[in-house]
């Protein structure tokens, strides 16, 4: 049986992950600072609370780091933890680049302390590569961060690539594209739309306040995108790999769709706000996954219409209980 540690077990992507790599069989370690119940939900919303092992862990100690690798001598390590919107990471930008760097520092220091065979995959972010102007990034694309969440990721995903070169070890790092599911928080432009027309269908007479509409992304689903962070580590050796769906849309495309999908005129429920329009927005991203098609035989099979409707089902679900 392997031994996987995820940092961030709690967020969208570590829930999905800890559910397929129990599945897999491995024995799951999650940390965590506050193993509330509310902090939980995640977890218990998969059905996998009982099945994984939280721990409390400051990954700012590294001393506390040291213990937990030294004590539990894990196969697989997950970084995920670190706060994870762009827009909140204007608000707070120290504690956003804090959150992604310092305790990779950490991370990475202990590994190369103890010494022991351990693999880590590290979540890199397609928000590195900033205004693209019509480009199709791959692997290589140069990076432009226009975020505090950017510029943390892209010094993270940097530190990857020197402890990789420099100390030998087996670090990957993982460039994902959007991906959404109802694990999504709020805060996200994607569950936020989703939540309000499914509010408003219900009866609801609030009006869906957005910023700018002709932004496009590449939006996929959550639990596919951690199989590709799985097939990372079982790979011979070390690589960065960009996972997307590869077709991008605007988000005008995701709220037509989302309220044709309750028979509802988009037009009618939304109103645009330019107090969220923001100058550093990327218009668009778009995504050539076909690296990771090639080397780790992994391909996207849902698309934004799918994840709308994914997203939508749950919602509904979630208001009939």
């Amino acid at each position: 049986m392997k031994t996987a540690l995820i940092t961030g077990i709690t967020g969208q992507d570590g829930a999905y992950l800890a559910k397929f790599l129990i599945e897999k069989g491995y024995l799951v370690l999650g940390t965590s600072r506050n193993k509330n119940i509310k902090n939980l939900q995640n977890l218990q919303l998969l059905g996998i609370q009982g099945s994984t092992s939280i721990i409390s862990l400051n990954l700012n100690n590294y001393d506390e780091i040291i213990d937990l690798l030294e004590q539990y001598c894990p196969d697989e390590i997950y970084y995920l933890a670190g706060q994870s919107s762009v827009s909140l990471s204007f608000e707070r930008p120290l504690e956003t680049i804090e959150s992604c760097t310092s305790a990779l520092i950490n991370i990475l220091e202990a590994i190369k302390s103890i010494r022991k065979p351990v693999k880590l995959y590290h979540a890199s972010s397609s928000e590195c590569f900033g205004e693209l102007q019509g480009r199709v990034a791959t692997e290589h694309t140069s990076f432009e961060p226009r975020s505090p969440y950017a510029i943390a990721k892209a010094a993270s995903h940097w530190l990857i690539k020197n402890y990789r070169d420099t100390q030998e070890l087996f670090l990957c790092n993982g460039i994902l594209f959007n991906h959404e599911s109802p694990l999504r928080p709020v805060n996200f432009v994607t569950k936020k739309i989703v939540s309000a027309a499914c509010r408003i269908a219900n009866g609801s007479k609030e009006k869906l306040n957005l910023g700018r509409l002709d932004i496009s992304r590449d939006w996929g689903w959550a639990p596919e995108y951690v199989e590709a962070m799985w097939c990372m580590l079982q790979m011979d050796s070390p690589d960065d790999y960009i996972i997307a769906t590869g077709k991008t849309h605007s988000l005008k495309d995701f709220v037509r769709y989302t309220f044709e999908y309750l028979t509802l005129n988009w037009e009618e429920h939304v109103e645009i706000n330019k107090s969220l329009f923001r100058d550093t927005d990327i218009t668009s991203n778009t995504a050539d996954p076909s690296y990771a098609k090639k080397k780790l035989k992994w391909k996207a099979s849902l698309y934004m219409h799918d994840v709308i409707k994914n997203m939508m089902n749950a919602e509904v679900d979630l208001l009939k209980k």
